[in-house]
């Protein structure tokens, strides 16, 4: 997002946490509603122009929010979108795209409530390995002939029972609307909203063997002191790394493998 459209979305992730700060507010639902407003916008692409015109009154725009919603969206979630369309957007289409952070950060928040956060980064980084290494699973996810009751149906089969509900709840959404996104870029995405719930980021750590509960935590204590800020391992074990580890941070690599060292040597000795 550029310019006016990313000081219109710290506005809505203000007002997101000054809502969920009040324990009366059902996160979860405010998750459901405010995703169905995104796809009800992503849809209707006459009316979210409407919403973002810059030359129609902030009010009048937020009246006719308020009249499409009501009775569809509790109080909140109304509130919630009224002063989101309020604020000047460079595009239309950011509109969408902000209303989908806000929906994923109330379920995000919701699973902190509950003290399932770290859970549900685990469950998604995992169905994230498991897709990569399926091909006939991720051709179904993302088969754009599919429709997405198909796709739900098989998301549920799969993770149902088996995940937090917000992971579920989550993929679910990424998978049944991408809205042009891969899935691989929708689920790092996701990753670092959740990692950004607690002011941290995240740290893709590979290694030839599982990592010790002391190796886990002096990692993590290097990378914070390095980078700055509380580090969330999402782990992964590859025989291919042969020794060491290789960890990537956003996209930085930090390369500590055998393999990587053996392929710096080659390389050097082909030149």
């Amino acid at each position: 997002m550029n310019g006016a459209s990313r000081e219109a979305l710290a506005a809505a992730r203000e007002r997101l946490d000054a809502l969920t700060d009040s324990t009366s507010v059902d996160a979860a639902q405010l998750a459901d509603e405010l995703a169905a407003v995104t796809a009800l916008l992503d849809r209707e692409v006459s009316l979210r122009r409407v919403l973002t015109d810059p030359a129609q009154a902030a009010d009048a725009k937020a009246g006719l929010a308020g009249r499409i919603l009501g009775g569809q969206v509790g109080g909140p979630t109304a509130d919630l979108v009224a002063g989101t369309v309020r604020s000047r957007w460079s595009q239309s289409r950011d509109l969408v795209d902000a209303l989908e952070e806000l929906a994923n950060t109330a379920d995000f928040t919701a699973a902190q409530r509950a003290g399932t956060l770290d859970e549900v980064e685990d469950e998604l980084f995992r169905f994230g390995r498991i897709v990569s290494s399926d091909t006939q699973l991720r051709a179904a996810l993302t088969n754009r002939a599919a429709s997405a009751s198909a796709k739900g149906e098989l998301l549920r089969s799969l993770l149902g029972g088996r995940t937090k509900p917000t992971t579920e709840r989550l993929v679910t959404r990424l998978v049944t609307a991408p809205r042009g996104r891969s899935l691989e870029a929708g689920l790092e995405s996701l990753s670092k909203l959740a990692a950004d719930r607690r002011n941290r980021a995240v740290a893709v750590v590979t290694s030839a063997v599982p990592l010790s509960d002391t190796q886990k935590r002096r990692l993590g204590a290097a990378l914070a002191k390095l980078y700055g800020r509380e580090m969330h391992l999402n782990l992964d074990v590859d025989p291919a790394v042969l020794g060491g580890i290789r960890v990537r941070v956003g996209d930085e690599i930090i390369n500590g493998s055998l393999a990587d060292r053996l392929e710096d040597a080659a390389r050097r000795m082909a030149s």
